[in-house]
């Protein structure tokens, strides 16, 4: 078994996919669920499902399935701070309020408390359900406010800078939802999130998909 501390990225991102699912499972009253039953609502195999649950220790009662609501918690055991970890959004532009509005109480471990931005109209005042506080003050509001993932929806040309003010004041987590790729150092990590070069890959396979149907 892998050490819980150091489980493979993307068996991280399931678990999360897991536990999401298994949450929706539970408000349908569901109490036991199948390794190949909740591959199926993910679009992989059932092989995955149990290797990746084998991973941090967990097996199901073979008659019955998994406790949805045991898998829950030993998911969250996992990926959750026991004390909950604070994130600020930084830039809140029309992305910004919807990833504080869609992220807000979604996860009690994971607090969305803070947003930064320049523009006079917006700071001081409580967006999306957070006060948003003048860039200038990011490292003050960081160390009295002790947050620790920053998610950046700054413009491009301003991504670079911002990130390192937010090493600098002891962020150790950035989700960077610019087109810009970041360099940061070891200690620090990094989610890159482009949404041009998604649409783009989708795009590039609808096309491919109707040609063929054409040719």
């Amino acid at each position: 078994m892998v050490s819980k501390g150091n489980l493979p990225a993307k068996t991280v991102e399931r678990l999360s996919e897991y536990r999401r699912t298994l949450l929706d499972s539970l408000e349908e009253k569901r109490s036991y669920i199948f390794s190949h039953e909740l591959a199926a609502l993910l679009h992989i195999t059932a092989v995955q499902v149990r290797r990746d649950l084998m991973l941090i220790g967990y097996s199901s009662v073979l008659k019955k399935g998994y406790d949805v609501q045991e898998l829950i918690n030993t998911i969250g055991e996992i990926l959750d701070s026991d004390k909950g970890l604070n994130v600020a959004v930084i830039g809140i532009g029309n992305l910004g309020r919807a990833i504080t509005s869609y992220f807000k109480g979604k996860r009690s471990k994971l607090n969305v408390i803070a947003s930064f931005d320049n523009d006079p109209e917006k700071i001081n005042k409580v967006i999306s359900g957070v006060k948003c506080y003048p860039i200038s003050d990011m490292g003050d509001v960081v160390k009295t406010l002790d947050v620790s993932i920053v998610i950046l929806t700054v413009p491009p040309e301003e991504a670079a800078a911002v990130a390192e003010e937010t090493i600098r004041y002891g962020v150790k987590g950035i989700m960077n939802f610019t087109t810009v790729p970041l360099n940061v150092p070891p200690g620090i990590f990094l989610e890159q999130y482009d949404m041009i070069t998604s649409v783009e890959k989708l795009a590039y396979f609808v096309k491919e998909s109707s040609s063929r149907l054409s040719g």
